[in-house]
């Protein structure tokens, strides 16, 4: 039986019309019917409407200035010396001026049902030749619960690691944990004053503004205090804060585990800032720069990063207002004059970690919109490293809006009630977070529909989804009871496969590996989402056209094959994206 591991059928085609159509402009030149030149660049594509060809040619088009002729004699001199014997092709058209369509034949038709059908892996192809990726994506600051913007960023980050698996690059998936700088001393400093309060009252404490005001932050202090009661009322307001970030700091990290967990996301790495300044990481990637020239001290003692220098390539960089009041480009504190680093330093360390001393190929980072303006300086903050900023891929997302009764749900992380990502779960199923979540680009606004996203009717596109597998599961039960089997794809006859329905089928189909490599290549893995809504639509089409039981039996098993191709893929899709692949609903 054929191997079809790795198989691609839409670009298998693809290069096979280039491959045929080089020749014939090879055989063409070779007798004289065209000059001889060198052959042009030129484009094969799988055109919208394949009623025109289901491969299509500019060739004759671009070739019009090599060549010296008309597009139209272009073509018809390539048709001529074309030859499909043999070939995945049927028959070739020109049309219009000089467009060259190719029409796909029956052994290209059967492949495409065989390798769906038999191929359990199909549509995982090697087109990642193996290279290391490192996606890291949530990395939420382990002050506090994660928010919707980190439920999408679970979602994104995950199947877009799956879509990189898939399509053959080797993937480790990572969650940076901030455990040091700024935020983690306003976080103790939360957790002291709360602590506080709980024996002197909040008007003999109040609790700043600009600490986190989110009710975890009590919740953790009442835990303190249950343990060490009110022994640490005297101490030093330091030693206090260390307590309580030392005792609820590790409970945090843990409850990011445990809810991603819960949303069946898993990493291959926990990586913790705080190891990058314990081990002398940050003070040599600083040295690197000053070595390098990237850096400089200050009169007051800081080292600062010439960032313009660097980042403008990349787009947008930090600009002060001078004393013009014109804008310039604004270098980058790296060290303070206090000698403690900025945020920035560490992750620069943290970059060049993944890239120079774990090795990997490219580093992608799932980044909320806001952080925008970080992007340039971190790609920019590589190359002066020297590294590479194309190393680093940023993919940035939009934020999600919550819907519910067709309005808004509003939430606010200022004032603490900030609907959380264990809440969406306790309200809303897995299996319809991860899907809603991966529906939209990530430059898209999400809404997300929650009164939708409980529906168990074919409005919900997951529920649509399953029960498309479901139906086959069903369908292949009822042909199994009726003593009706399948007969294996090698005896296949994929011309009897000719109803639209059919045909729209099998072109969705083959298209399935060329999908996961797009979406590995965009950083978009919710073309995966919308593929398999429409792998399921053109099912229940096919389904509601074509008669299974009761078929003349060599188009029943041409259907059943069918059958079991869109099972296949329909299950390596769900499991792909972690979602249940039910066989009754």
């Amino acid at each position: 039986m054929t191997d079809y591991r790795n198989y691609n059928p839409r670009q298998t085609a693809l290069d096979a019309a280039r491959a045929l159509l080089a020749r014939a402009a090879e055989a063409a030149m070779a007798d004289g019917s065209l000059p001889t030149a060198p052959l042009p660049d030129f484009t094969v594509e799988v055109p919208a409407d394949t009623n025109n060809g289901d491969v299509a040619a500019n060739l004759a088009m671009v070739g019009a200035r090599a060549f010296h002729k008309a597009p139209r004699q272009i073509a018809d001199a390539l048709v001529a010396h074309l030859c499909l014997t043999g070939s995945l092709f049927g028959r070739v058209e020109v049309a219009g001026p000089g467009f060259i369509n190719l029409f796909l034949g029956a052994d290209w038709f059967s492949a495409v049902v065989q390798a769906a059908c038999t191929n359990p892996a199909y549509g995982r192809t090697d087109t990642g030749a193996g290279k290391k990726y490192n996606v890291e994506f949530v990395s939420a600051n382990p002050t506090g619960p994660m928010h919707m913007g980190n439920a999408r960023g679970g979602a994104l980050g995950d199947c877009l690691a799956a879509c990189l698996d898939w399509a053959g690059y080797t993937v480790s998936r990572e969650f940076y944990i901030n455990d040091a700088g700024n935020q983690i001393q306003k976080f103790g400093k939360s957790l002291a004053i709360r602590y506080l309060q709980l024996y002197k009252g909040e008007e003999a404490v109040p609790l700043p503004e600009e600490c986190y005001q989110g009710a975890d932050i009590v919740a953790r202090a009442k835990e303190f205090a249950a343990v060490h009661g009110d022994s640490y009322l005297q101490r030093d307001f330091e030693e206090l804060k260390q307590a309580l970030i030392d005792d609820a700091l590790p409970k945090n990290i843990a409850g990011l585990k445990g809810d991603l967990g819960k949303y069946r996301i898993e990493y291959d790495t926990w990586f913790h800032e705080s190891t990058l300044h314990e081990s002398g990481a940050v003070d040599k990637v600083i040295a690197l720069l000053l070595e390098k020239g990237a850096c400089y001290r200050a009169e007051d003692g800081a080292i600062l990063y010439r960032s313009a220098q660097y980042s403008a390539k990349y787009g947008v960089v930090n600009k002060k207002k001078t004393e013009d009041g014109e804008e310039e480009a604004k270098d980058e504190v790296l060290v303070r004059a206090n000698g403690i680093p900025t945020y920035f330093a560490a992750d620069i360390a943290y970059h060049y970690n993944k890239l120079a001393v774990r090795g990997f190929d490219k580093a992608i980072d799932v980044w909320g919109a806001d952080h925008h303006g970080h992007v340039a300086r971190m790609k920019g903050a590589m190359d002066a490293v020297g590294l590479s900023g194309e190393q680093l891929d940023v993919v940035l997302m939009q934020m999600v809006n919550l819907i519910k009764d067709g309005k808004p749900v509003r939430m606010s992380k200022r004032t603490g009630k900030a609907i959380t990502l264990t809440d969406l779960l306790e309200d809303v199923p897995i299996d319809s977070a991860r899907f809603f979540f991966n529906q939209r680009e990530s430059s898209s606004t999400l809404d997300f529909d929650l009164d939708l996203a409980v529906k168990n009717d074919s409005d919900n596109p997951v529920y649509y989804v399953q029960y498309a597998h479901a139906r086959i599961c069903s369908v292949l039960k009822k042909l199994e009871s009726e003593g009706i089997t399948f007969g294996g794809a090698e005896a296949l006859d994929a011309t009897l496969l000719a109803d639209p329905a059919e045909q729209a089928l099998i072109r969705l189909l083959s298209a399935f590996p060329a999908e996961i490599a797009a979406a590995a290549d965009r950083y978009d893995p919710a073309r995966i989402t919308r593929y398999v809504i429409d792998v399921a639509g053109a099912f229940h089409k096919f389904y509601n056209a074509c008669r299974i039981l009761g078929a003349e039996p060599g188009v029943q098993q041409g259907r059943i094959a069918l059958c079991l191709g869109v099972k296949n893929v329909i299950f390596n899709v769900l499991t792909m994206f972690k979602i249940t692949v039910p066989e009754v609903m």
